[in-house]
């Protein structure tokens, strides 16, 4: 059958976040604070909870945390939620403080992901811990999402787990897990959650929160974009297709020893480097190509009838967890497809088995979520947070608001994230593919308010905003010129090997937004702290004067990550010429404004790949 990518993905509104009936307990109303005890379920006049959210981190009811965001959009949608955070895991009786909840558990490790949290690089337990209060370490379990979750069902073993957060995100496929050496299983499998919802999941959230209310069972809810979950049997109706259909497995390259000099190398390869008996030069070229993407299968036979099935009935069959553990060269062949598979306008169902005879089970992911809606990321962010740490934490002598210090709202508690998303598919980062590849911005008119927010209400504001950006300080309202190439692209990046011709770089509604809100009164500074985009910067030198003459504090930090060709490319990062071109109109435009300021660039020391040597 004729099978033509399906454009409409933008053309079409997906179920807007406020459009659900509200469920029948929104008659209470806003909490303060979300309750964290039985106290406060009483004297918000509540017997029980409907959601319980269990998170590693101390909770702090702002926007840049992520349980606090969960916990607003539900309490929005008419739920009544109270939350545990960083319970005692040693048993299930911290489970229980606030009693059974209605109708489910939402997991998760936190903001980060727990091994990252609790180990350095060196595998070596950390002292401290940013999202605890005092900064205290040792506050969450290893592989917290897994131990909460195991904890809940024991705690009620008949209520739904629905687990959540970044460290289900990158966990959602089998994946190779460093502090252990090994590949684990899917943490679907491990959790032993009823559904996984992954990357920024309030579309997900509160569908699958709604279905669960009008007593749908869980394990129905199986057409959720953004979920994972078990199943033993493939559904029909749906047509499987090997993954080999959209990438070709090859084999791995080798590693190069860094201390091996050119000649040494060239040696290894059956290669000299130097001039032998009048010769030409011998010299080994460099094996680093530019990453080549796959073309679309749907487009290969261009001009022909395609004999695709339709994308939305078709699920795309992973190597098993038993092949990716045994062979690297699956393994890796398993995670390009996972990141092929991500733009929300064409990417497919994923399937992958764990076990084997009649133990072998199926984990199934559906394609990732419809980014929210320029409206619908306003709402998010003006629900009715609290802007601090729960009084829990209160004590006198912590910091601001009489709070215990906790590191991580001390650093974000002036700062505005502005958008959502990032499509530089750099391969040593986790961005794509927890928060997806479309930019989602905020308007204009939310971010202004929200610092105006900030300088009326947070105590101890001194007029300075110390960050406007999100996981990128300058992809505001960053996107492809046609909506139609965007829904049918394939690649993992629009800025590698080069920007792409049809992304706009137009960075003037940034510029505008910069303008704004430091002329709002009792707004002295603002600074922007968020990893800056320079391959993107240099093609506006209007917002590039901007940042540098008005919003850099005397250092501006950016990450070239490498000098080198070679690195940089397995990085999917751009070469080191758009670093040098940044840094000409940054000391251009300082000196103009008559300042002293400098670059701070980011390197990531003894990357595997090999450096292009000349």
């Amino acid at each position: 059958m004729n099978a033509p990518i399906d454009v409409s993905f933008f053309h079409r509104a997906a179920k807007p976040l406020t459009s659900y009936r509200p469920y029948w307990a929104k008659r209470f109303g806003p909490a303060p604070f979300l309750p964290m005890s039985r106290a406060e379920m009483d004297q918000l006049g509540w017997d029980s909870c409907d959601v319980i959210l269990v998170t590693g981190d101390a909770y702090v009811d702002h926007p840049s945390f992520g349980m606090a965001v969960i916990g607003r959009v539900l309490e929005a949608q008419g739920f009544r939620v109270g939350i545990i955070a960083q319970p005692d895991w040693q048993s299930a009786e911290a489970f229980k403080k606030l009693g059974k909840p209605n109708l489910f558990w939402g997991v998760t490790a936190g903001n980060m992901d727990s091994m990252i949290n609790r180990y350095t690089a060196d595998r070596k337990i950390r002292s401290d811990d940013a999202y605890t209060p005092g900064d205290v370490g040792g506050k969450r379990p290893d592989r917290a999402a897994i131990v909460y979750s195991q904890r809940c069902r024991e705690a009620y073993k008949d209520v739904p787990i629905v687990l959540g957060g970044i460290e289900g995100s990158l966990r959602r496929i089998a994946h190779y897990d460093y502090w252990s050496d090994k590949v684990r299983r899917s943490i679907v499998v491990d959790s032993k959650c009823d559904i996984l919802l992954y990357g920024n999941a309030e579309r997900a959230l509160v569908e699958v929160a709604h279905r669960i209310a009008a007593r749908e069972p869980v394990e129905q809810i199986t057409d959720v974009r953004g979920t994972a979950f078990f199943r033993r049997e493939s559904e029909e109706g749906w047509f499987e297709l090997d993954s080999t259909e959209v990438d070709e497995p090859g084999a791995v390259e080798a590693h190069i020893n860094p201390y091996l000099t050119t000649s040494e190398q060239a040696e290894a390869q059956g290669q000299v480097c130097t001039k032998e008996d009048g010769a030409e030069s011998a010299a080994p070229r460099s094996t680093e190509q530019t990453i080549q993407f796959m073309p679309n299968p749907a487009l290969r036979a261009r001009g022909k009838k395609s004999q695709l099935p339709p994308r939305d009935r078709t699920v795309l069959r992973l190597p098993s967890y038993e092949q990716v553990k045994a062979d690297p060269i699956l393994y890796a062949h398993a995670n390009r497809v996972l990141h092929l598979e991500t733009n929300p306008g064409n990417a497919r169902a994923l399937v992958q088995a764990h076990g084997e005879g009649a133990t072998a089970r199926d984990v199934w992911l559906t394609p990732p979520p419809i980014p929210l809606t320029t409206a619908e990321m306003d709402w998010v962010f003006g629900l009715p947070y609290a802007r601090g740490p729960h009084p829990a934490y209160a004590d006198e002598t912590g910091g601001h608001d009489g709070a215990t210090k906790i590191p991580a709202w001390e650093m974000i508690r002036t700062s505005v994230n502005i958008m959502r998303g990032c499509f530089g598919g750099c391969t040593f980062c986790s961005i794509t593919e927890h928060e997806g590849r479309i930019i989602q911005s905020r308007s204009e008119d939310s971010i202004i308010q929200e610092i105006e927010e900030i300088r009326d209400k947070v105590k101890g504001f001194t007029g300075t905003i110390s960050d406007l950006g999100g996981p990128t300080a300058n992809m505001y309202r960053l996107g492809c010129k046609s909506p139609e190439i965007e829904a049918a692209c394939r690649k993992p990046s629009c800025v590698f090997p080069g920007i792409c011709q049809n992304l706009h770089t137009n960075h003037d509604p940034l510029i505008k937004i910069y303008r704004r809100a430091r002329k709002l009164h009792g707004i002295k500074k603002i600074l922007i702290g968020s990893g800056l985009r320079y391959d993107l910067a240099v093609k506006s030198p209007e917002y590039v004067k901007e940042l540098v003459q008005h919003h850099v504090g005397g250092y501006l930090k950016i990450a070239p990550e490498h000098t080198e060709a070679g690195p940089l490319n397995k990085m999917m990062k751009p070469g080191i010429g758009s670093y040098d071109r940044f840094k000409q109109l940054f000391e251009k435009f300082s000196e103009e404004a008559g300042k002293k300021q400098y670059l701070i660039p980011y390197f990531i020391a003894a990357h595997p790949a090999r450096a292009t040597r000349t």
